[in-house]
This record gives structure tokens, C-alpha cells and sequence, in this order.
């Protein structure tokens, strides 16, 4: 009894490792499905095995069935590399892969094919937590609930992966929902978003999808470069030599109740350096000390010449002795 037990294992390897050398000398084929692998109840589909042109027999099988021996094989093996569902079930629903023969030898599998019934249940319902419309670089979320006890949602992209995510069901009041989060959005990623609602014992038979959400993304906004003028949203303030506004020293702030600040074009106000190294006010607005003190010296020299000539009218009207003239 203790030979028999390594030789039905040194057997069994063997025959694994010629079975594996036999399919491994081949080049998988690409299986497919004409129209399109996700199908409506009832609707027809074709799975399509496509190997090399050297193909002698093909044979596609559902992943998961019994594998067919050889008897079954040269039974179902055709020529021709293609098979036809006339009307989709749930049973016909799962995994499919297929395999050709070529030279006496059999190749690897293909990758599985996921073929997909929809239109089971009702249809979910698919919106965004962050808006339909979100910039490159920020995350979005998409909701996907239901009033059905589904287990699972499905996110899925028009004209893209069919399955971008599956998540399953949180249970919020009487809602059943998923929140699928994209990270990082890119433009790539603009597009109609569907959902659908499945059941964990049933997973290749799905709910009718959501309506259509449809999110754009929007490209960054290009932000002024500091180290290049050209850049800048707004021209800079350079001084115009024709315009007194541009002027770079202190602004005009008139006074409008004064009529000589009505003027066409505004007078341009200077400013004034003091020794002590400061800035003095405007003159327009206040008299410096200098102009002060002309004032001054002006005002005393006219009271002094009013004073003389008050006198030298005053000594023409009285005699040389102090008395006043008789009128003539």
C-alpha cells in the first residue's frame, strides 16, 4: 500500500505536467461577443473565438460546467469559431472562454469573457455628492441607491470599462445605497456614468442600468506666472506722461464743492521734501512755513507803508506851527 500511494501521485503530476506542456506550447485565442457583452433578456448574442489562421477545431465552453472529455470535445468542436444564443437567460449568463487545436496540440484558455443579463429588476438611481461638473485634480463622488434589497452596485462608463466599480450595499433607512469614489479626475474621465443594482448568488444577472449621469471635467485654471509680466490678469500701472492720473505720486483727492477743481484736466499736485527728510502735505492743501513767513513780511511791509502815507497825508493838512489852516 505504500507503493501505491507515491505512484498515483508521481501519476497525477505527470499527467498535470503534460496536459500543462500541451496547452502551454499555444498561444491563448481572444474570445469576444457580437453585439456587445452585456445583453437584454431574450436578446440575441454571438461569442466569437478568434485564434490564428493554422485553427483546426475550436471549442467554448462556460467557466465553472464540466470540463467536456475528449468524446464530448470532438463533439462539440467546430470548424467555425463562433457560437450563438438566440434568446439571453439568466442561465445562460457567467463566464465564458474557448480554446482552439492546432497540429494535434490544444491551446491555453483565453481570458474569461463576462457576459452580462440585464433588465432584471428595476433600475437604480445614480447622482453625484460633488457636482456634475469638477475641476482636474479633485475627487467625485457618485451615489447609487435603491428602494431593492440588492446586495451590490455596479458603476459603469459609456464608451469605456464596463466596469469601472463594484461596491456593496449600505443600508440607509429604507435605501440601499454605494458611494463610488473617483480620486484624482482628469479629463480622461469626462463621460455618461450608469449603475446597476445585482444580487451576490446571481452576479452576471443585473438590474436595468440608471439613467444617464453625465460628468464633465474641467481643466485647471492657468494661474499667472509671478516671474513672467505677460502672465498677469491686469496690466501694470505704468505712469502716463499724457495723462496726470498715471502720475505716480499722491492722488488727486479734490474737493467737487470747489469750483476750481472743475476744471477740464485736473492740476497735477506735487509734494514737497523737508530737511529732517520727510514728506510735507501737498501744497494745494496747506501752507508750508516758508510761504507763511512771506505772507508775514508782505503784510508788515504794506502796514508800514499804510502808516506813511497816512502820515504824509496828515502833515500836508497841518501848518508848520501845529495849527490846522483856515479852509480857503
Amino acid at each position: 500500500m505504500s507503493l501505491v500511494l507515491p505512484s498515483l501521485l508521481c501519476l497525477g503530476l505527470c499527467l498535470g505536467q503534460s496536459t500543462q506542456a500541451q496547452k502551454g506550447n499555444l498561444s491563448p485565442p481572444r474570445i469576444t461577443a457580437l453585439p456587445g457583452s452585456t445583453v437584454g433578456p431574450k436578446s440575441p448574442v454571438t461569442i466569437l473565438c478568434q485564434g490564428p489562421a493554422d485553427a483546426e477545431e475550436y471549442v467554448i465552453s462556460k467557466v465553472g460546467s464540466p470540463e467536456p472529455s475528449d468524446r464530448e470535445k470532438q463533439l462539440l468542436s467546430k470548424t467555425i469559431n463562433s457560437f450563438r444564443i438566440a434568446e439571453m437567460t439568466p442561465d445562460r449568463a457567467g463566464l465564458y472562454h474557448c480554446s482552439y487545436q492546432s497540429g494535434g496540440s490544444w491551446s491555453q484558455f483565453s481570458d474569461p469573457l463576462q457576459l452580462v443579463m440585464t433588465g432584471a429588476y428595476d433600475k437604480p438611481l445614480l447622482s453625484s455628492m460633488t457636482g456634475t461638473v469638477v475641476a482636474s485634480g479633485e475627487n467625485a463622488k457618485l451615489q447609487c441607491f435603491s428602494t431593492l434589497k440588492f446586495e451590490a452596485f455596479i458603476l459603469s462608463k459609456e464608451h469605456g470599462d464596463r466596469i469601472i466599480q463594484s461596491q456593496l450595499v449600505s443600508h440607509q433607512g429604507g435605501n440601499h445605497e454605494a458611494v463610488f469614489l473617483l480620486n484624482q479626475v482628469s479629463s480622461t474621465q469626462t463621460g455618461t456614468y450608469r449603475c446597476y443594482g445585482l444580487f451576490e448568488h446571481y452576479p452576471y444577472v443585473w438590474s436595468r442600468p440608471s439613467d444617464p449621469l453625465h460628468l464633465q471635467v474641467r481643466e485647471a485654471p492657468d494661474y499667472p506666472d509671478p516671474m513672467n509680466p505677460q502672465h498677469s490678469t491686469e496690466a501694470p500701472d505704468y505712469p502716463d506722461p499724457m495723462n496726470p492720473r498715471h502720475s505716480t505720486e499722491a492722488p488727486d483727492h479734490r474737493d467737487p464743492m470747489n469750483p476750481q477743481h472743475l476744471t477740464e484736466f485736473p492740476v497735477r499736485i506735487t509734494t514737497t521734501v523737508s530737511m529732517t527728510g520727510g514728506t510735507k502735505e501737498p501744497a494745494a492743501w496747506h501752507l508750508s512755513a516758508e510761504n507763511q513767513v512771506r505772507l508775514s513780511m508782505a503784510g508788515l511791509i504794506l502796514l508800514v507803508l499804510g502808516m506813511l502815507l497816512a502820515e504824509a497825508w496828515y502833515s500836508r493838512k497841518m501848518p508848520l506851527n501845529g495849527h490846522r489852516q483856515a479852509p480857503t
